[in-house]
């Protein structure tokens, strides 16, 4: 990888469209992520991202993210729950604000309190604003958010405008690890035809039709995360789906 990772991205997405694993640190030990990532990177995928809704943190975050690193070469990206889930063994991090949260808490106090522990580590920051659709599953209900509605698409659209014109480089939409169905497509259009900033879909995504489809929607980078906890095995064909 040359220059930063979100040059490496940028540089990615003018080729083809990305996929992203997702690691949920409570839900998979430090050996079974290393197994995974390196499948993960044979089949295609083009980044890690370990995270989840708890906040996992210290040495157990580190393990994890060592232990990815040391199967696979890919860049390993932090994806927190909160101020705490900082490991200075990653590449980055994603330093985002649910901005359709009631809390203030989630949208600028978490990042304060976080702020001086990513310099100290020395991660590459990203700044990305995070919006939880409906049903928005775990981060819905922790990140106290006013979910997104999945029939008012220029609802998600106003916020994700609003990110990118407050400095953020990424907008993300989250259905919720584990949603019985996928961010709608049209929701996802209406959002793509509205921003100048890379839009990552994920949450619900368990299929190669579901991830082809959100992909033709105009998602940049897909990300799925609960189907390679229940079978790693469906991750190429969910791959080559997003590539095309």
């Amino acid at each position: 990888m040359v220059g930063t990772v979100e040059q490496h991205i940028n540089a990615s997405l003018a080729r083809h469209k990305l996929h992203f694993t997702l690691f949920d640190p409570d839900a998979i030990t430090p050996a079974s992520a290393a197994g995974i990532a390196a499948s993960a990177e044979k089949a295609g995928t083009d980044a890690i991202l370990v995270g989840g809704s708890t906040n996992a943190a210290g040495p157990g975050l580190d393990a994890l993210v060592q232990a990815i690193k040391g199967a696979s070469s890919v860049p390993v990206i932090l994806f927190p729950g909160g101020a705490s889930a900082v490991s200075p063994h990653a590449d980055a991090i994603l330093f985002m604000s649910i901005l359709n949260s009631r809390n203030p808490y989630f949208i600028t106090k978490s990042q304060a309190l976080g702020a001086f522990p990513v310099k100290a580590a020395r991660l590459e920051a990203i700044p990305m604003a995070y919006l939880v659709v409906e049903p928005g599953m775990t981060v819905g209900y922790i990140g106290e958010a006013d979910l997104l509605p999945r029939a008012k698409p220029a609802i998600a659209a106003a916020y994700a405008l609003a990110g990118q014109y407050l400095g953020m480089r990424l907008v993300y939409l989250e259905a919720g690890s584990g949603a019985g169905e996928p961010v709608p497509q049209r929701l996802i259009a209406t959002v793509k035809a509205a921003i100048d900033v890379p839009l990552v879909v994920g949450g619900g995504i368990r299929t190669p039709d579901q991830a082809r489809a959100a992909v033709a929607a105009g998602a940049d980078i897909v990300v799925t995360g609960t189907i390679v906890e229940e079978d790693a095995s469906a991750l190429a064909a969910i791959i080559a789906a997003v590539k095309g």
